[in-house]
């Protein structure tokens, strides 16, 4: 008869540990919705679901709630701070990784880093006090003088430039995420094999055709999981993007229009719900933000594994 063999104290702790860290993640998640739906509950009821992610409605003083003005400014902001963001960030990389001199890759290496560990609170003070003065009397009268008259576009630099607005509140989002996609986007870089960018400089590729067709093509997963990394930090940023956006609760078309998102209304306004249906609403708007973030999170993961899926094949 086999002797069962004897299981080390040792590992059998150091599993159940690592299994309760595990689990606690979960748990946290769990315990975070219950909050959240528990104390909204009050809102849920008068609202419901669809009348309140559908209305543009946010008046205390007549407690009529609605979260579409929120959720516009919030995936607008992020949106632009995407677009402004992804090319600066990846182009770092490509710097850092292809083309600068040797001597040249640790300080911005650095600085890249110094950037992503500013607190957020510090880029909020550095954009009400030095980057709004600069959109507002330089950057965004030009936008305007440039592109105010084109068709389609001109629609979004309509109104007074006053450096409070959804293009500035974009452009400090964007400054704060792109130490994240480009810190991961040049990890992923590095680890293209050497062999294969020497087989195509050795056909006669130029430096741009190895970026183009070895570099990037070889590393976009994780490039692509930079930016969604980055996308979860842009979502939820609040102290940034509460000096610089106002709290206007309005759908606007211009970018130079100020706005609320979801994070900077819960910030703005927490502090003054004197009545338990604002505070229920408030709290309804940190569970829709809460659902906004993992079903963004979810789609990201989603693309990400079919493209693992399908390039592994």
């Amino acid at each position: 008869m086999a002797r069962t063999a004897k299981k080390n104290p040792v590992d059998m702790s150091f599993s159940f540990i690592t299994a309760v860290a595990s689990f606690s993640v979960i748990v946290f998640i769990i315990g975070i919705l219950y909050v959240l739906i528990s104390e909204s509950s009050l809102a849920i009821g008068k609202f419901g679901v669809i009348k309140f992610v559908t209305s543009t409605d946010w008046d205390p003083v007549k407690e009529s709630f609605g979260a579409l003005t929120n959720i516009y400014g919030t995936v607008v902001t992020t949106i632009f701070s995407l677009i402004i963001s992804i090319p600066v960030a990846i182009g770092i990389a490509i710097f850092v990784t292809e083309i600068s001199p040797n001597f040249l890759k640790g300080p911005i290496g650095v600085a890249i880093e110094l950037l992503a560990a500013i607190p957020s609170i510090i880029y909020g003070m550095w954009g009400l006090f030095t980057l709004s003065p600069i959109m507002s009397n330089h950057v965004e009268p030009f936008l305007k003088k440039i592109f105010g008259s084109v068709p389609l576009i001109g629609i979004l630099f309509q109104g007074t430039p006053m450096g409070i607005d959804i293009l500035t509140a974009s452009v400090i989002l964007s400054i704060m995420i792109i130490p994240f996609t480009a810190s991961i986007s040049r990890d992923s870089f590095d680890l293209t094999p050497a062999v294969v960018k020497e087989s195509a400089y050795a056909i006669g590729a130029t430096k741009w055709e190895v970026v183009k067709n070895v570099v990037i093509p070889y590393s976009k997963l994780g490039v692509f999981g930079g930016v969604v990394l980055s996308l979860g930090r842009a979502i939820g940023e609040t102290m940034a993007v509460a000096f610089v956006l106002g709290n206007n609760h309005r759908i606007t078309t211009s970018l130079l229009d100020a706005a609320a998102t979801i994070t900077v209304t819960l910030a703005n306004e927490f502090a003054e719900a004197d009545k338990d249906i604002y505070l229920s609403a408030l709290f309804y708007l940190a569970l829709v933000l809460f659902v906004m973030s993992f079903i963004t999170l979810a789609m990201a993961k989603f693309f990400l594994i079919r493209a693992e899926r399908k390039y592994s094949r």
